[in-house]
């Protein structure tokens, strides 16, 4: 499964049409549409026009499962983010590995995250798709990062060497989760 950004879809250096990353995979794609936009509004006016590369990838490859979020999917992960720390943040919409961390809790009894927090191994690489180094990447300039980062490592259920050492964490299936207060999703 693979999750992106209507900006990949959109961005003619990302060559989202032809690109190999990009097949045999489930595509889940999000555009960060304003927090209280509805879903009429949206679709009339996404952020980045996500619906043209999508028709024309899903007529080229009809077979293939290829799956837009709701908007207010996005900002409910963020509300959970802004819910479970303490200081007022940026509404901002959180970065595509944490919706794949999300989406992967819901379909998932556990599962096993690599690097989304760094080990001692770690690297100003931003995405492991492209070769843009920025330090600015590990903590975020446009998604909550360093708060997303904050909950998942508080979620993990493994052991701390293999967090520090591996960039590790397990995190629990929600049909598995138990919680000690209010669950997260209204």
């Amino acid at each position: 499964m693979r999750i992106i950004n209507s900006q990949i879809l959109t961005n003619p250096n990302y060559h989202f049409i032809g690109n190999s990353l990009y097949k045999d995979v489930i595509l889940v794609a999000w555009d960060p549409a304003p927090y209280s936009s509805n879903l009429d509004k949206w679709y009339k006016n996404p952020d980045y026009n996500l619906f043209t590369p999508y028709v024309q990838h899903r007529s080229k490859n009809p077979n293939q499962p290829f799956y837009i979020l709701h908007p207010k999917f996005i900002w409910q992960l963020w509300d959970i983010i802004q819910e479970n720390t303490k200081e007022k943040i940026q509404p901002n919409p959180p970065s595509s590995g944490f919706i794949g961390i999300f989406i992967m809790m819901s379909m998932c009894n556990e599962v096993h995250v690599y690097e989304y927090i760094p080990s001692i191994r770690q690297t100003d690489l931003c995405h492991y798709h492209e070769h843009y180094h920025d330090a600015a990447c590990t903590l975020g300039a446009y998604h909550p990062l360093l708060y997303e980062k904050l909950l998942v490592q508080r979620m993990n259920t493994g052991v701390k060497e293999d967090l520090y050492g591996k960039g590790k964490v397990i995190l629990p299936g929600f049909r598995s989760a138990r919680c000690r207060r209010r669950f997260w999703f209204p």
